[in-house]
């Protein structure tokens, strides 16, 4: 079966006195019956292309799934009087939600099942669960097809029943009034999906009287509602990538008018926190670009009055903190590892939590609880399955309270070794390289590297454990992740220096990477992988363009590809709000930046590695027209018989598919990939 074949329609993109042809820009017609017709036909010869590997793929799948506890239930943890567990049971692909009196023989109640609530549904996601304070009400947030525009639901917990009001096109979340009627919540723009309005709702009223709180103009900014852990306020915020604003109204007081927390100011960063008539503030006021935490009295906001409270430290990223009644909890980053720090109020305990492997992550888990000694904190590794761990700070004792388990029989971590390698970039900074392999695995030029990364946002890819990794693992693969420029392992500047106009220290980062992986000999071009999702799937585009001969094969996920066209479109979901990240191409400097690496705009006739692409048709993050266009030029231009596969669920969004096990599927389906590439049939 041969390869689609997209028809080229001309079109003309201007800007700058610079124009661009592009002859695929017509496949961004969604309701087009003719863009519906080429993208099945794509998936027709994915499945075509990838039918010799379904036993493969089945298999993987069917060990994968063997690995984990089907009958399995989260740690629970205690809230304003009841206990609260979330279950998995046997044959079921969504969560069930359960709580109890935290009092003897309590019974156990099922709050909300949401396998019943999917079962119609081929996509179904719930969200930002939230209980009155009076415990009897629940809000919760449903997508029914991937697109991140949720519907706010209702439901009574005493009555078991829903509320007739539904609320669309939400952020998914809402926060309760302490009147346990009223609740705050977010609006998407329904084109642009851009959260840009504050609305208050009351029980047992038609949305339609809901009541306007903020609408904000500034379209790089989004908003977003919380409560502080003290419960005495509620917060509205709202941020760019670059700066926040807050403003706040007593809890107890719903109906009363906000006031403003501090007034915006570019590149003024923070978040807040309340306790004991002060606001905690986590800021990177005066230059702090790791970030510090600072105080003020609750009744003086504006930043004249904030005071240091833990003083800035360029080495340390300070990520965010917690605030107990006797103790407060830093996540501190030094050196790309995460720490946790605990800090009495009276200065007597100033600590960190000992972690003894060289590349790991760890992170304070949920924590309502406000009067208590301990902390619950979750750690793991690439070789160390995820635990849950209840820290007693005053007598420094750790409690594992759930540790992942791994079924089967097989694993043992024993078998397997990380270690942190440092590959140097072309202006001289070393780069950060995280690295997981069996005992058995002889790093040679014939051993199979998978390398991963993602580079933007200032997200960190920690060093997480998994259970599908296994499946690559046993059978001879290197795992690596790249912590180029971008992300933020090493630390604000990191991020900073692989941003806007110097996104280019993520590419050329990555690519050096590869280079020092095939230079000593962990693997070679032959057998060397990569594979970025979203904004890792811009990386993937880049180097291939820049660099095709470093890989033999591509996995490139919901790929954000025509970076340009999409951020010249400000009617597009979420392209306002990242001109900061990436640029805003109607100034002449960064138009002729972005299109300098644009992977869709660089493609040109020369060898490509062999492609998986695949995409969602409902994505809301990055449209399926970005992949579908980059696939066609990089057929019709690729010079030669690489293999491309494209495939787009018709039914799924940016996240893939929802269901616990469905999502095996699509791991098996990118190993399937690679392990065929590498002749490994079983």
């Amino acid at each position: 079966m041969n390869p689609p074949k997209a028809t080229k329609i001309p079109y003309k993109l201007k800007a700058h006195h610079d124009i661009r042809i592009d002859e695929y820009y017509w496949l961004n017609q969604k309701n087009n019956q003719k863009v519906r017709e080429y993208l099945e036909a794509e998936n027709a010869y994915f499945k075509s292309q990838t039918k010799h590997t379904e036993d493969l793929k089945q298999s993987l799948f069917n060990e994968m799934k063997a690995r984990i506890k089907e009958e399995d239930e989260s740690t629970p943890y205690k809230k304003n009087g009841y206990n609260y567990v979330t279950k998995f049971k046997k044959g079921k692909q969504y969560p069930e939600y359960y709580r109890t009196l935290d009092v003897a023989n309590a019974t156990e109640n099922l709050f909300l099942d949401v396998n019943l609530l999917a079962k119609d549904h081929k996509f179904y996601h719930v969200s930002g669960l939230s209980v009155s304070q009076n415990n009897r009400y629940l809000s919760f947030g449903v997508d029914i097809n991937g697109s991140n525009q949720y519907t706010l639901c209702f439901k009574d917990l005493e009555t078991g029943k829903l509320f007739k009001e539904k609320i669309k096109n939400t952020s998914g979340n809402a926060v309760w009034a302490n009147d346990d009627k009223t609740v705050f919540y977010c609006k998407n723009n329904t084109k642009t999906f851009r959260t840009y309005q504050i609305y208050k709702h009351e029980l047992n009223t038609h949305p339609n009287c809901d009541i306007l709180i903020y609408e904000e103009a500034d379209e790089s900014f989004d908003v977003f509602v919380s409560k502080t852990k003290s419960n005495n306020y509620i917060l509205f915020g709202t941020a760019s990538f670059i700066t926040t604003e807050y403003r706040y109204i007593h809890a107890d007081k719903p109906n009363s008018h906000y006031k403003l927390f501090q007034k915006r100011q570019a590149k003024l960063e923070y978040s807040i926190e309340h306790y004991n008539d002060f606001f905690y503030i986590l800021t990177n006021k005066d230059g702090a670009k790791n970030f510090k935490i600072m105080k003020t009295a609750s009744n003086k906001t504006n930043k004249s009055n904030w005071q240091d409270l833990i003083p800035h430290r360029p080495e340390i990223l300070l990520e965010d903190f917690s605030i107990f009644k006797n103790f407060m909890v830093l996540e501190e980053r030094c050196n790309g590892l995460l720490q946790i720090r605990i800090i009495s109020w009276d200065g007597k305990i100033d600590y960190y939590i000992p972690f003894n492997e060289e590349t790991y992550t760890v992170y304070v888990a949920y924590n309502p609880e406000f009067e208590t000694d301990e902390v619950r904190y979750v750690y793991q590794s690439l070789t160390t399955p995820s635990s849950v761990i209840d820290y007693n700070v005053i007598t420094q004792q750790s409690t594992i309270v759930k540790a992942q388990e791994v079924l089967g029989g097989q694993f043992n971590k024993q078998n397997y070794t990380s270690k942190r390698l440092w590959a140097t970039a072309k202006d001289g900074k070393k780069v950060p390289i995280s690295m997981v392999h069996h005992k058995n695995t002889i790093p040679s030029s014939n051993t199979p590297l998978l390398l991963y990364v993602y580079g933007a946002y200032g997200q960190t890819i920690d060093d997480s454990f998994s259970t599908t990794l296994l499946s690559l693992l046993d059978r001879g693969f290197i795992y690596a992740i790249a912590h180029v420029r971008g992300g933020e392992y090493l630390g604000r500047p990191w991020y900073e220096a692989g941003k806007f106009l110097n996104k280019k220290n993520t590419f050329t980062d990555f690519v050096e990477v590869a280079k020092y992986l095939i230079a000593n000999n962990y693997t070679s071009a032959k057998h060397l992988y990569a594979e970025g999702d979203s904004a890792g799937g811009l990386v993937m585009g880049a180097v291939i363009n820049s660099n095709p001969e470093l890989f033999n094969g591509i996995i490139a996920g919901v790929p954000f590809v025509d970076i340009l066209t999409t951020m010249q479109d400000d009617s597009l979901p979420l392209t306002t709000g990242e001109y900061n990240e990436w640029g805003n191409p109607s100034n002449k400097k960064q138009y002729y930046y972005i299109k300098s690496y644009a992977p869709y705009d660089n493609v040109r006739a020369q060898n490509y590695p062999n492609l998986l692409v695949t995409s969602g048709f409902h994505d809301s993050q990055v449209q399926y027209f970005e992949p579908a266009k980059w696939v066609a030029k990089l057929r019709d231009l690729k010079t030669n018989n690489n293999k491309i596969l494209f495939y787009v669920d018709m039914n799924l969004g940016h996240q893939g598919a929802s269901g616990r096990f469905d999502s095996l599927y699509e791991v098996a389906r990118d190993y399937c990939f690679m392990l065929d590439l590498e002749n490994i049939s079983q």
